[in-house]
């Protein structure tokens, strides 16, 4: 049978044709176990950065490594049956080069089995999609807010309010969108901007903070599911509140286990006669 014929996921390729069709919807993903929650219902998962404020409790997404990345890209992969899933490429390992990039970006397709990378970055990161495209890598880009130039852009906000920025987002859509790369994520932009670059780009544009007609959108599971409390980004709608249900089965369990409660006689082992 053909590599076509068992073909089960969804593809880049898919995922491309269905610019200015039915929404495309995307989670984030760093487990199995909530690969497996999710798959059912997205077409895309995202093995995304964000893992390193999420799981890991850091400031920003900087000190996120390639290692950590495959790590959760395995993990994510082995709980997909039908999403297409693309993993970041972390800060770091696709800047200095585009001969760089395509070594690192190699590494998380052959050791994860993932179906793309995604990287940030404008008209600056074009002529490195191209190499990466040409030579058989599927590359998801990343305009407007860039978490991994946060640093150096003034913190989280959202962009696109001057003329300056205008320009700028609007010459990095171009540049992507003739890049090679097959999908856009457009992050923290102003509204009537986003839907704009929408419009202007032959391929899907994935929203989040951004306009409510871009192709598709995409938000971090763990703010949607209540899981994540630091802080709540304006643009996350909250569809649950499962780190409150966390807790208080958790209470309920302590209250148990120190009233003897638990195990009861149910939940333990009768010796043999």
């Amino acid at each position: 049978m053909s590599a076509a014929g068992i073909q089960k996921r969804l593809t880049p390729a898919r995922i491309s044709a269905m610019k200015g069709g039915k929404p495309i919807v995307c989670l984030t993903a760093y487990t199995k176990p909530m690969a497996r929650l999710l798959d059912e219902h997205c077409d895309l998962l995202l093995v995304g950065d964000s893992l390193g404020m999420v799981l890991y409790g850091m400031e920003t997404t900087i000190g996120v490594t390639l290692d950590m990345m495959i790590a959760h890209g395995k993990a994510v992969m082995r709980g997909v049956g039908k999403a297409c899933v693309v993993v970041d490429m972390p800060f770091g390992t696709y800047q200095e080069s585009k001969e760089i990039a395509f070594r690192n970006a190699v590494r998380i397709l052959q050791e994860t089995g993932c179906d793309a990378v995604k990287l940030e970055g404008g008209e600056e990161m074009a002529e490195t999609i191209a190499f990466l495209t040409k030579r058989g890598i599927p590359v998801m880009g990343h305009i407007g807010l860039m978490p991994q130039q946060v640093q150096t852009a003034g913190g989280y906000r959202s962009v696109g309010h001057s003329e300056h920025e205008t320009s700028k987002i609007r010459r990095d859509a171009h540049a992507i969108g003739g890049s090679g790369a097959f999908a856009v994520v457009i992050e923290g932009t102003v509204e009537p901007l986003a839907r704009e670059v929408t419009v202007s780009m032959h391929v899907p544009t994935i929203g989040i903070g951004a306009s409510s007609a871009c192709d598709g959108q995409v938000l971090v599971s763990d703010d949607i599911l209540g899981l994540f409390n630091d802080f709540t980004p304006r643009f996350v709608k909250r569809y649950d509140e499962l780190g409150k249900r966390i807790s208080a089965a958790a209470a309920a369990y302590a209250d148990e286990v120190r009233s003897r409660q638990f195990p009861a006689a149910e939940h333990t082992f009768k010796r043999r006669s």
